[in-house]
């Protein structure tokens, strides 16, 4: 099935869907993005992520030509003229077409490309029995470096790591910061349960500040679970009854064994189990 793609203004079939070899964004990375879920056929907490881009985009004084009620509109404009129901949709703002140098005032006509399609980033089976993960050797980007906040179209240090976790035989990995501390996995944030407690690293450890981390954190305390955001190493990570990754396209997946440990006895724990069955009445809700 041919797509409809968003690309500054129109829709064009995804054949159509074009950006110049000049594009920054092609040449550098020079860019920002957002990840969207669709549930119902309506985009799940827009406000938080478009907010999130418009934020990215200051981060690298990228000017998006848009306001965001404007991309709040476009948005949905792309996800019914795909008629998607439930999917994913993924934002991207390059800084355009500019010369073969990086300076980036020699750029002009900022792209806005919008594709909305349907995504499954994992098979039901590790979502009923979990996930085997191992921490990779590639660090975090440090925030002295630049801030992982940011969610750039740059993300070699993400697939890096990524490749490392496949040739471990593992689909994600655990990212350590220049400290020794967790950071994230490749493309998901993380949190533990150790004596009913949930525990994620903070913003200093140099993650992405994850939307769907947020809601989680959200439901948590709604559900009177004590959460925290606290600095964590491999033992911790280790020692846990319990573990799980949470992502726009990932939502809420259980992690069940770590570089060979079994985390808990080894199935998707109880506050896991919870958290995920909260975070699906509310995505079903948005619909």
């Amino acid at each position: 099935m041919s797509r409809k793609v968003w690309i500054s203004g129109d829709l064009v079939p995804q054949e159509e869907a074009k950006v110049s070899v000049y594009d920054h964004g092609f040449l550098y990375g020079d860019g920002v993005f957002e990840g969207i879920r669709v549930y119902g056929g309506r985009c799940f907490k827009v406000k938080e992520h478009i907010d999130r881009l418009f934020d990215s985009a200051r981060g690298i004084a990228l000017t998006i030509p848009m306001a965001p009620v404007e991309m709040g509109a476009a948005l949905q404009k792309t996800v019914m003229a795909n008629g998607i129901v439930d999917g994913y949709v993924r934002l991207i703002v390059t800084r355009g077409v500019g010369k073969l140098g990086l300076d980036a005032d020699k750029c002009s006509n900022p792209q806005v490309i919008i594709i909305a399609d349907t995504i499954e980033l994992y098979p039901k089976e590790f979502y009923d029995n979990g996930l085997a993960i191992v921490t990779a050797p590639t660090i975090r980007t440090s925030h002295e470096a630049l801030s992982p906040r940011i969610k750039s179209l740059n993300y070699l240090n993400n697939i890096m790591a990524k490749i490392e976790g496949k040739n471990a035989g593992a689909v994600e990995a655990v990212m350590m910061n220049k400290d020794g501390y967790v950071a994230e996995c490749t493309g998901d944030n993380i949190f533990i349960v150790k004596d009913g407690r949930l525990v994620t690293p903070p913003a200093h450890a140099g993650i992405l500040m994850g939307i769907t981390r947020a809601t989680v954190l959200d439901l948590a305390r709604k559900a009177r679970i004590p959460a925290a955001e606290e600095d964590l190493t491999r033992y911790d990570l280790y020692s846990a009854d319990e573990c799980f990754l949470t992502g726009t396209a990932a939502e809420i997946v259980p992690v069940v064994r770590i570089d060979g440990r079994t985390i808990g006895d080894g199935k998707p724990g109880k506050v896991t189990r919870r958290l995920l069955k909260a975070f699906r009445a509310l995505t079903k809700a948005n619909g």
